[in-house]
């Protein structure tokens, strides 16, 4: 049986709910009397997308926990887009707009935008883990330049999800040198505040970050930071001479790639300590010349990728992985800083490490874990639960168990 009466039925289905739509929100090129004529690339994606998505569905699906803080810091739009995240900041915040940046595979890994926007983004998990492929939000605009590799874009009802109808999206697909898809750039706003030269600016964004990606060198330096149990930073295998601050700026743009606003770094750094700005601002203008400039301005994110070892093990602990977890585990992190963002992310690790080995069903896990914990009873108990009554290694977890109750 041929295809096309079935495909010509479902067009004038999706014209008749697209139809409903056009008078209420006044869409330019609506006909006479309320109906409206689908553009053929919506109505192809919106068939396509019928299989596998629900338009009822209320926001998008996550991808790995929402935790892709690292899939960021290893994307290769990362230097570049970071390098323009000022400038991004800007647009988004003054235009009204959520800025977001996918992979090639449509998950969003990092976004920008002010906070009423961000909130309204969020609702539909428009926002870094939220899956934007066709086959997971059907028809917008992310996922028809991912199918594509052209810049495009969704107004209102050609959402197929109906969540999204509020919405308009204009976004780009970023290329490498070779022509192949990176991931897109997106300008998302509601559909009343759609502006003519949103499209021309994503190309404009677009063409910057390319041109970046061209002209990264190979051989960038690179930069290492041991912080678990450790204080170093080491580049190329010198130690670079920073400051106790300086160190902490460091990790805290390393472990979030998205990078911060001023006010929320400082809190971070001071809490509510009375430090001046100029000291503020000190201490930054001296870490971005020891790293050579590799902070972007206004909005604080690291332009030069790098390594840590905290964001190992986050990532090991993402993976399933405990065994790589625990051997890059060092010990707490910068154990001597007090800044308030340095104390959430030891409490965050510890607690992450922890819960990882109490949920293993290896004994090796508890045993390893429970050196560095020796006051620790339940890692002790559970040690002792899943060695056999023969092993010898009992006398070992039976030993700190005891010092552990008796502190």
């Amino acid at each position: 049986m041929s295809q096309r009466p079935d495909l010509r039925q479902r067009r004038a289905v999706l014209e008749h709910e697209w139809s409903r739509w056009v008078p209420r929100l006044s869409i330019p090129g609506a006909r006479p009397g309320g109906t409206a004529t689908l553009r053929h690339e919506v109505t192809e994606s919106w068939a396509r997308s019928l299989g596998s998505v629900d338009p009822g569905r209320d926001s998008a699906p996550v991808t790995d926990g929402g935790q892709v803080h690292q899939r960021w810091a290893s994307s290769p739009l990362y230097r570049p887009v970071s390098a323009l995240a000022g400038e991004l900041h800007s647009i988004a915040e003054d235009a009204g707009f959520v800025t977001a940046v996918t992979d090639d595979s449509g998950t969003i890994l990092w976004t920008c935008g002010g906070p009423t926007m961000r909130r309204r983004a969020e609702r539909v998990n428009f926002a870094p883990g939220g899956r934007w492929d066709e086959q997971a939000m059907g028809t917008n605009a992310l996922s028809l330049a991912l199918r594509t590799g052209r810049p495009s874009s969704v107004f209102s009802a050609e959402h197929l999800v109906s969540a999204l109808h509020g919405w308009v999206c204009y976004c780009a697909p970023v290329h490498d040198r070779d022509g192949r898809v990176l991931g897109v750039l997106d300008l998302s706003t509601t559909w009343d505040r759609s502006h003519p030269l949103a499209m021309s600016t994503v190309r404009t964004l677009v063409s910057s970050i390319e041109a970046r990606l061209t002209t990264q060198e190979p051989g960038t330096e690179h930069l290492r930071l041991s912080c678990l149990g450790a204080e170093r930073a080491v580049r190329d295998g010198r130690q670079l001479r920073l400051r106790p601050r300086q160190l902490e700026i460091l990790l805290l743009l390393s472990l979030e790639p998205g990078g911060f606003s001023a006010e929320r770094l400082r809190a971070a750094l001071y809490g509510d300590r009375p430090v001046t700005s100029s000291t503020f601002k000190a201490e930054i203008s001296h870490l971005r010349r020891a790293l050579g400039g590799a902070i972007s301005p206004r909005h604080y994110a690291l332009t030069d990728p790098v390594s840590c070892d905290a964001a190992d093990v986050l990532r090991a602990l993402e993976q399933g992985d405990t065994d790589t977890a625990l051997r890059r585990y060092g010990g707490p992190l910068l154990p001597r800083s007090e800044a308030p963002g340095i104390e959430e992310w030891r409490t965050r690790l510890e607690v992450a490490v922890r819960d990882a080995v109490l949920a293993s069903t290896r004994p090796e896990h508890a045993l390893h874990y429970g050196e560095r914990a020796p006051y620790d009873a339940e890692v002790h108990q559970h040690a002792l639960r899943l060695l056999g009554t023969g092993d010898t290694r009992r006398a070992i977890a039976r030993g700190r168990l005891a010092t552990a109750l008796r502190g």
